[in-house]
């Protein structure tokens, strides 16, 4: 006679079938993808998302404590736990930071770096550790900038005037030119009117394409001057990771820290400054009220990434909607 597992046949012993919540978690994350653009379905998915993701959690649980017993399954878990963080502290001291994984949260990177893309950061101790163009500066000279940082608030934008009145947009429209925006007085002012900033900038335009298939011609930020040394943005310089200042527009848009590529690197008599910019952007950080930053504020640069892991972070974070920008891609 055939011995029958008596166990098996055990209602309470019986496995909860999880196969069918991971397909669907798959499904759930397929269209949280695809309504990425579209805020109340990316909620809605999103949530589910959230919601099957705990429950396959839960059901993992007690399957493995119904098929292996309580004690065993804590165990198990511990160990799991244990490694876990092994790893993670293990990362921290190998890389040298105290952030080495996280997550691009947004567009501003595109097309280098994805939102919901998971990155591997390394800790910063040098300047020697950053690759960007160095330009030397003096103490007092960036301590000026610093005491009149708003003057250094210029964007590079698209405009026309026309029955008196000014017209600015980012886009190149029939019409338009460009020119530099100062926030402060609402008007187009000429380039030499920056001859005093330490940092001058030179506006010009690129070609940006749009999610639906249509393509433009957006203004944007060519290139900088520092101290009589001209940069142009190099896609082969470091990104990096940085905590957002109370002061900086970002943070209070809610940004807690930034992934953006460094543009050039100022050193004040010793003193390293670091000016940041999105490739996706139009101009660097420090043209949208963001002030410049040191070496302490680095979390790291990004050594690696993988693509969507990090979604996972951003919907338990509730950050479930696709944020501005995430529709053009600067070609340049």
């Amino acid at each position: 006679m055939r011995k029958v597992n008596s166990r098996a046949q055990d209602p309470k012993h019986a496995q909860i079938p999880t196969a069918p919540f991971y397909v669907l978690l798959v499904a759930l994350f397929a269209l949280y993808l695809y309504f990425q653009a579209v805020p109340f379905l990316a909620l809605l998915f999103g949530l589910l998302l959230m919601v099957v993701f705990v429950l396959l959690i839960v059901f993992e649980i007690v399957g493995s404590v119904k098929e292996e017993g309580f004690l065993r399954s804590v165990l198990e878990m511990a160990f799991a736990i244990a490694i876990v963080l092994l790893l993670w502290y293990g990362a921290k001291a190998l890389l040298r930071t105290a952030y080495p994984l996280d997550v691009v949260p947004s567009c501003s990177m595109q097309p280098s770096l994805n939102r919901g893309d998971m990155i591997l950061l390394q800790g910063v101790t040098n300047v020697k550790d950053l690759n960007a163009p160095v330009v030397g500066v003096s103490e007092p000279a960036f301590a000026r900038m610093s005491n009149n940082q708003s003057d250094e608030f210029l964007e590079c934008v698209a405009y026309k005037s026309s029955d008196g009145r000014l017209y600015t947009s980012q886009m190149l429209g029939q019409g338009y030119s460009v020119g530099l925006y100062d926030p402060l007085t609402g008007g187009i002012i000429p380039q030499a009117a920056q001859s005093g900033n330490l940092v001058q900038y030179t506006c010009g335009t690129t070609r940006v394409s749009f999610s639906n298939g249509t393509t433009g011609t957006e203004a944007y930020t060519a290139a900088v001057t520092i101290a009589g040394t001209t940069i142009i943005g190099d896609k082969n310089n470091s990104v990096v990771v940085y905590q957002t200042s109370p002061l900086d527009l970002f943070y209070k848009l809610g940004d807690d820290y930034v992934v953006h590529r460094l543009y050039a690197i100022i050193n004040a008599s010793g003193n390293y400054y670091l000016l940041t910019k999105g490739d996706n952007n139009p101009g660097l950080d420090m043209q949208f009220e963001n002030y410049p930053i040191g070496i302490s504020d680095l979390q790291g640069k990004v050594i690696a990434s993988v693509p969507y892991l990090g979604y996972i972070k951003l919907i338990f974070v509730k950050s479930f909607t696709e944020p501005a920008g995430c529709n053009v891609t600067m070609s340049d």
